[in-house]
């Protein structure tokens, strides 16, 4: 079959190169929002990483510690240094300190001291035009330490 001249082609054969175009959008749509997805889960596995150490590492400084007070100042300091190791030195902290079955002393005896690290980490990429403030994801951490199982060794007890 031959052409004629000034005959017009099929509107189906207009449409070259949309696919390319349309596969390209869709693409951008999906892979934008997987990203947001991937990097919020980063995000929040490096929070748990480091609330988990901060948990761990405050029960061991306030055993350490030769009483309560000195306890929760070493056991704040070394909590927040754990949050700054990932990353997470502006984070929010709260550390809560428990003993049993000496609540009063926990530097006593049988004493079994149970730390609780609440933080949260901000989620990335969210502008403020969705909402004024960028979403967060809550974390916290426990742990738990016997007194008798750390013990600081001072230079004549050692020798």
């Amino acid at each position: 079959m031959t052409r004629r001249l000034g005959q017009r082609r099929s509107p189906a054969s207009t449409e070259d190169g949309t696919a390319l175009v349309e596969v390209t959008w869709l693409g951008i749509l999906l892979l934008v929002p997987m990203l947001w997805i991937v990097l919020s889960v980063f995000e929040v596995q490096r929070g748990a990483f480091g609330v988990g150490a901060a948990a761990r590492s405050a029960a061991r400084a306030y055993a350490l510690a030769p009483t309560d007070a000195e306890g929760s100042r070493q056991a704040e300091q070394v909590a927040r240094q754990a949050l700054a190791d990932q990353g997470l030195a502006e984070a929010p902290l709260t550390l809560r300190i428990s003993c049993t079955p000496y609540p009063a002393d926990c530097h006593s005896g049988t004493s079994v001291i149970t730390v609780r690290v609440e933080s949260r980490v901000d989620l990335p990429l969210m502008p403020d035009v969705l909402g004024g403030q960028a979403p967060s994801f809550a974390l916290d951490a426990t742990h738990t330490v016997p007194v008798g199982q750390y013990q600081e060794v001072t230079g004549a007890a050692a020798q």
